[in-house]
Parts: C-alpha cells; sequence; structure tokens
C-alpha cells in the first residue's frame, strides 16, 4: 500500500492555497517593508552560510586522505584548499 504525499491530499491543497495568498499579501501590501529590510536580511545570512558552507571553524574539509607529495617526497605545503 502506497501512501499519498500530504501535498496531495485535501488539507495539503489548502495548505498551497493558502500559503500563495499569503504571500500574494505580503508582496503587494509590505512592498516597502519588504525591500527595507533586504539589506539587512542579506547581511544576516552571511553568517550563516559562512558556517554551512565551511561547514564551522574547527573543521578542515572533512576527508581524511593524505597530503600529496612533491617529486621530493616531502608533503605539499599548497595552503587552504577545498
Amino acid at each position: 500500500m502506497t501512501t499519498k504525499s500530504f501535498w496531495r491530499t485535501w488539507p495539503g491543497a489548502c495548505a498551497i492555497v493558502l500559503g500563495v495568498a499569503l504571500i500574494f499579501f505580503l508582496v503587494t501590501e509590505h512592498t516597502a517593508h519588504f525591500f527595507g529590510a533586504l539589506p539587512f536580511g542579506i547581511l544576516l545570512l552571511c553568517p550563516l552560510l559562512h558556517m554551512f558552507m565551511h561547514k564551522g571553524h574547527g573543521s578542515r574539509g572533512g576527508n581524511d586522505q593524505p597530503k600529496p607529495t612533491d617529486t621530493n617526497g616531502s608533503k605539499s605545503q599548497s595552503g587552504h584548499q577545498h
């Protein structure tokens, strides 16, 4: 027996219609507020993106592979890599 997704049920369809209506009224009635707060929202995204993209400050990429060696056998000192 397969279950239907929530979004394909009657309450899910009502939630979609309600969400679209809310977004419509927020955009039409509060455009000035939205665009006034947009620069602050972008600035607030910077720390979040930094944490998610770099996985915090303690991580070094998450892989346990050894560093590549030069032709003379010493470890490569290439710096910060992703």
